[in-house]
């Protein structure tokens, strides 16, 4: 039975491998490959993935992901990234 963590190291796998990963792909994906424990239904009615799921990932991730904001996706830090900010806009 997969973990959070499980789910958060394929979330940092797919970052990796992609250097964008979008939010809405992740979320679909998640359910799909996961199940429904790693997702809910958030207060706008939309499909979003579990906050002890984003904690583990940014356990995991540390400083060499940032989230942009613009895009709603992960991404590879980059050298010109503020490196104080986890979100990029």
């Amino acid at each position: 039975m997969p973990t959070e963590k499980d789910v958060a190291q394929w979330m940092y796998q797919q970052v990796m491998k992609t250097s964008y990963f979008y939010q809405e792909i992740a979320v679909v994906n998640i359910k799909r490959f996961f199940g429904n424990d790693f997702v809910y239904t958030n207060e706008n009615g939309n499909l979003a993935i579990s906050p002890k799921v984003l904690r583990e990932f940014k356990k995991l991730t540390g400083d060499a992901v940032v989230w942009e904001r613009g895009d709603k996706c992960w991404r590879k830090r980059q050298h010109y990234d503020d490196s104080t900010k986890r979100i990029q806009d």
